[in-house]
């Protein structure tokens, strides 16, 4: 394995440990009480970066020891998605606070319950970052008439290009 592809691997393992360091902030209520009130988008963010992380390292899994085909030109890919992840896993959770994405499943629970549909969903953002943001430009393009951006589907965008 080249040294960027080591670096890349380093840089995703360290990621979780920092989220789970995050975790268990929460856990033991350790959390500032500045943020304490946020604690649902918080864990939604955490949630949408391990769904970015887990995709990362099974694209590393997959392209350098199953494919043997490392590509370069993905290196910063790798360092910046986990961080997008983090994004969309808000953004999930803005839209559902907001009912524009509705849960099959209730996203009602009872005092001192997890909210698992927000994460359930925050994760899946984080998983699959482009469908998510397709599915946002869709629930833009009905709602208020906002056309799509001309980044929104890169699978498309690499095929006319």
């Amino acid at each position: 394995m080249g040294k960027i592809a080591k670096s890349i691997v380093v840089y995703l393992l360290a990621l979780l440990v920092l989220l789970a360091w995050l975790w268990t902030i929460e856990i033991r209520g350790l959390l500032p009480d500045w943020l304490a009130p946020y604690s649902l988008p918080f864990n939604c963010a955490l949630v949408g970066c391990l769904g970015g992380i887990t995709y990362c390292l099974r694209s590393v899994y997959l392209n350098r020891s199953v494919r043997g085909h490392w590509n370069n030109d993905w290196n910063i890919w790798y360092f910046v998605r986990p961080v997008v992840s983090a994004i969309t896993g808000i953004a999930a959770y803005i839209f559902l606070k907001a009912g524009l994405l509705v849960l099959d499943a209730s996203s009602e629970t009872d005092i001192g319950s997890v909210p698992y549909g927000f994460l359930a969903l925050s994760y899946i953002a984080g998983l699959n970052v482009d469908r998510f943001i397709v599915r946002l430009e869709e629930i833009a393009k009905s709602t208020w008439n906002i056309n799509p951006s001309r980044t929104s589907d890169s699978s498309k965008n690499r095929e006319e290009n």
